[in-house]
């Protein structure tokens, strides 16, 4: 499977858009008596539980939460017109890649330097949202925008997308977000705002 992404990386990547832009006890029956004044009790029976509770959106992170790499966020989240629920993002490294990791691009990527935004994505809610995928967003040292905008993924920095069991609590995935800056330039931290709540005031993670 993974060498068939590999191909069709190979082989679609230049149709990959680069744009500059501006600027979650019972207990056993009673006991039998027994026939001395001391009656013995029967131990209680006590199932075991399994899984782990839901997140409700009443849960989530706080727009406009300011964290750092390595915290992680919850926050409700949809996918196409039909999937819906809570994931929780923890986003483990953002990384500066060489401006060559962009050869592919030709041109287009003068001047850019990759960012990699690697994340891990869990499934808190325990709704169907197989096959999602998450995006981040690269902002500046004062939380603006990058000036640039990106899609698509470098042999250093594979986007990965949900599984088709990414519909149960705890369901967890692991990928990296393709974003640049303008050579020269630097980056601040990864937001989240893909969601109603957090469009003007999105998640950060400081860098």
């Amino acid at each position: 499977m993974k060498a068939q992404r590999i191909a069709l990386f190979s082989t679609g990547f230049a149709a990959a858009l680069l744009l500059t832009a501006c600027g979650g006890k019972e207990e056993g029956g009673s006991p039998a008596p027994a026939p001395s004044p001391a009656p013995t009790s029967a131990p209680a029976s006590s199932p075991a539980t399994s899984g782990t509770v839901p997140v409700s959106n009443a849960d989530t992170t706080a727009p406009g939460s300011e964290l750092k790499v390595g915290d992680r966020a919850v926050v409700p989240f949809k996918y196409g017109n039909d999937k819906a629920g809570t994931i929780a993002i923890t986003v483990k490294a953002i990384e500066l890649g060489a401006q060559e990791d962009l050869a592919a691009y030709g041109d287009k990527a003068k001047g850019m330097i990759p960012v990699y935004i690697r994340m891990s994505v869990e499934n808190v809610g325990g709704t169907d949202l197989s096959y999602a995928s998450v995006r981040l967003r690269a902002v500046g040292p004062d939380g603006k925008s990058t000036g640039v905008i990106i899609t698509g993924e470098t042999p250093q920095c594979q986007s990965e997308t949900a599984k088709r069991d990414f519909k149960t609590v705890g369901a967890t995935y692991q990928t990296c977000g393709l974003q640049a800056i303008k050579e020269g330039g630097e980056v601040g931290g990864a937001t989240f705002a893909d969601s109603d709540s957090y469009k003007d005031k999105p998640v950060v993670w400081k860098k």
